[in-house]
């Protein structure tokens, strides 16, 4: 955690155009709730903010689909989300929008501050145009091949599948989404951004973490995919980006700015800003004052988001921002990777998803085992999968064995032994059942390794990563379970009563500091802990630091002697195999496959284009990953007469030392492209299933190297 007198946090804005699945949780709003419940529980002074996207292309296409209007469209979805985050416990401070009036004046009163400094290029440039709906196509409305993995449904804005910025002139084999022609190229003038113009000061920021020649983070703490990504895309050369779009929905550009009729801000300009325009109207429900948050140096900005916005959040949003000259930069951008399920990708197109509007009418009341299963399998530095199965295993072998059981062996014991009476004790008793006279006595040396257990956690959380916290308060809980089981004050409740006195009270401390640290991670838990010790529930006002200066300091307890706790309760419940397979049908039944979605049969095309085609076979002699990508592999491939290499987006599909041998074929004659800096020389073809496997196209054993493909 940094030295920081408060805190901006930010979750990336969902599209307003589709529900909430479980990726989405995983990703940026259950780690950024972890992180600024934290925040809050050592005291600092923290703004969570967050919203819906309710502008850009994406919206209208999907008020095209469903024959409504954009406003129809977002209002639903952003109402769904509240809910959801409601219901999930993602605590925000505000939950915005982007349709808002106090958005739409912030968005441009920064493109005009942009503008009046000269930080803009109007340049005019031929863009895709849909003849049929006679407009102008922005980038989401047009698909086409990646030209870097070969995606054969990429965006004109960026690869799904790959995770590329693109540009639509880049795409291969354009169609527009709106009635599935090609598109023709129109001229039209938009305003760039000059990337390229701040490279220099972006890469010396990403890398060295100077900024304006002073210290701004530790480049260290940044996740290495992260800053993988970045340098890639520093590496390749920034390019000028359009900040406007000819659409007739969203943020209009400035009427006072000539040539601003008909123009809109691209969803790249407007989106991030509404972190701001969020945080303003915070200010005002609040009576607050909105720039300390912003443009103090003493904040630190954190960005959580999916691994498809690192581009715009570590590139393109600080060049926004260092262009308008008052805003601070993002101290770290701590974005995850995706989350699959069941063994495919999750696609909102073919209905394979986990909903969670869906999830929290089928599984009431289960929202914290669902935050718990999300954390053990965040994708914090590589992708991951969620399956039923090991959900089911999470809540029963975990929360039920093990915290659920440890918090209600201690309460129902101190229940039986004394009348739900916290035992005072006497620490010169019983302490050589345990230690040496000279030493700690038995409380105080249980009390430091429970304040060491915890201070691992708090370590976790200040380094961004979860999925170690929770592991280390798993362990607090299990420690409390094996210490009960040691001392087993069931047999010697009659034999040495004072030692039982001193165990049950140390159970007892140790499940108030359970019921404080699962704070950040299952809240809801953590108010039905405190309802079952009678103590206050937490307001997130400091507690975990006073917790530890108690623990620290020995000279307190964490639950004062003589304290009446409540009726036991059971903290969670076993999950029946009969309600995992329902939801497995239920997943099953709604999926689409391929055929019923986005893979119909292509244009037709005349047998002179396909002979254009020289598709060669060939033997792939070497692999290796790529350096600056995680989904591409750099191959060498031997065509007989020459050896070429290829760069293929195959790499989460097979390993490189099980693929050297392999008979495949090859498009020989596709001109030579640049791939996050390493020119690729031809294309190998794959074969996909609906559950997205991958296979060579080989051709028969004996084939040799060269022979052309008819």
């Amino acid at each position: 955690m940094f030295r920081a007198k408060r805190y901006l946090v930010t979750s990336a804005l969902p599209y307003a155009n589709g529900p909430l699945h479980i990726g989405h949780l995983a990703g940026a709003y259950i780690p950024a709730d972890i992180y600024v419940r934290f925040l809050r529980l050592c005291g600092k002074d923290v703004v969570y903010v967050g919203g819906s996207d309710e502008h850009g292309a994406a919206i209208t296409i999907k008020a095209l689909k469903e024959n409504s209007q954009p406003k129809d469209i977002v209002d639903k979805y952003h109402e769904e989300f509240k809910e959801a985050f409601k219901q999930m416990n993602i605590s925000f401070d505000i939950y915005h929008r982007t349709s808002e009036k106090i958005h739409h004046e912030t968005s441009q009163e920064f493109f005009r501050e942009l503008y009046s400094k000269g930080e803009f290029q109007e340049i005019e440039s031929e863009q895709y145009f849909d003849t049929e709906a006679n407009q102008f196509l922005a980038d989401r409305y047009i698909k086409g091949t990646c030209p870097k993995c070969s995606y054969e449904d990429a965006y004109g804005d960026q690869c799904e599948n790959c995770g590329s910025s693109l540009s639509p002139t880049e795409l291969i084999n354009p169609t527009s989404t709106l009635s599935g022609s090609e598109p023709i190229k129109r001229k039209t003038k938009h305003w760039y951004l000059s990337l390229d113009k701040y490279e220099d000061w972006l890469r010396e920021w990403i890398e060295t973490g100077q900024l304006d020649g002073k210290e701004h983070h530790n480049p260290e703490h940044w996740k290495n995919h992260v800053l993988g990504q970045c340098k890639s895309w520093l590496d390749g050369g920034l390019q000028p980006r359009s900040m406007t779009r000819d659409l007739d929905w969203g943020v209009d550009v400035p009427s006072e700015i000539p040539g601003s009729q008909g123009k809109k801000l691209y969803v790249w300009m407007d989106a991030p800003i509404g972190y701001i325009s969020a945080t303003k109207q915070w200010a005002v429900d609040n009576n607050k004052d909105w720039e300390p948050y912003w443009k103090d140096e003493d904040t630190a900005l954190i960005h959580f988001i999916g691994k498809d916005n690192i581009v715009f959040h570590c590139l393109t949003f600080p060049a926004i921002l260092k262009a308008h000259g008052d805003f601070i930069l993002p101290q770290n951008v701590p974005a995850n990777q995706f989350l699959n399920l069941e063994g495919r990708k999750i696609s909102t197109s073919k209905n394979w998803a986990v909903w969670v509007n869906e999830y929290l009418k089928d599984m009431e009341g289960k929202e914290d085992e669902l935050r718990y299963h999300m954390i053990k399998i965040m994708p914090e530095k590589r992708d991951s999968e969620f399956t039923w199965k090991g959900f089911q295993e999470s809540v029963n072998n975990e929360l039920v064995n093990n915290l659920a059981n440890f918090t209600n062996r201690v309460i129902v014991l101190t229940s039986k032994y004394y009348d739900g009476v916290v035992p005072a004790f006497d620490e010169n008793q019983g302490i050589s059942s345990c230690h040496d006279k000279d030493e700690l006595s038995f409380h105080d040396s249980e009390m430091i390794s429970l304040f060491d257990g915890l201070a691992e956690m708090g370590d976790h959380v200040r380094k961004f990563d979860f999925r170690g916290a929770m592991n280390a308060f798993m362990t607090v809980s299990s420690n409390g379970n094996q210490f009960l089981q040691f001392n087993e004050p069931w047999k010697a409740k009659d034999e040495d009563p004072e030692l039982v006195k001193v165990v049950m009270n140390v159970g007892l401390q140790y499940v108030v500091a359970l019921s404080i640290a699962c704070r950040p991670f299952l809240p809801k838990t953590s108010d039905k802990l405190r309802r079952i010790l009678n103590l206050e529930p937490l307001k997130e006002e400091g507690e975990w630091t006073k917790m530890m200066d108690t623990l620290a300091e020995g000279e307190e307890q964490l639950i004062a002697n003589g304290h009446k706790i409540g009726e036991p309760e059971h903290l969670f419940s076993r999950i029946e195999d009969t309600v995992i397979q329902e939801q497995i049908d239920k997943l099953m039944a709604t999926s689409k496959t391929d055929t019923e979605t986005n893979s119909p049969i292509k244009n037709t095309i005349q047998f002179d284009d396909f002979m254009k085609l020289d598709i060669r076979t060939a033997t792939i002699t070497s692999a290796e990953a790529h350096p600056n990508a995680d989904k591409l592999l750099k191959l060498s491939v031997d065509l007989g007469f020459e050896t070429r290499t290829i760069v293929s987006g195959i790499a989460q599909h097979f390993d490189p030392a099980d693929i050297v041998g392999k008979k495949i074929s090859i498009i020989a004659n596709l001109a030579p492209r640049k791939i996050r800096g390493i020119e690729s020389n031809g294309m190998i073809l794959m074969a996909e299933d609906d559950k997205g496997h991958l296979a060579f196209v080989s051709p028969e054993n004996g084939m040799m190297n060269g022979a052309v493909v008819r």
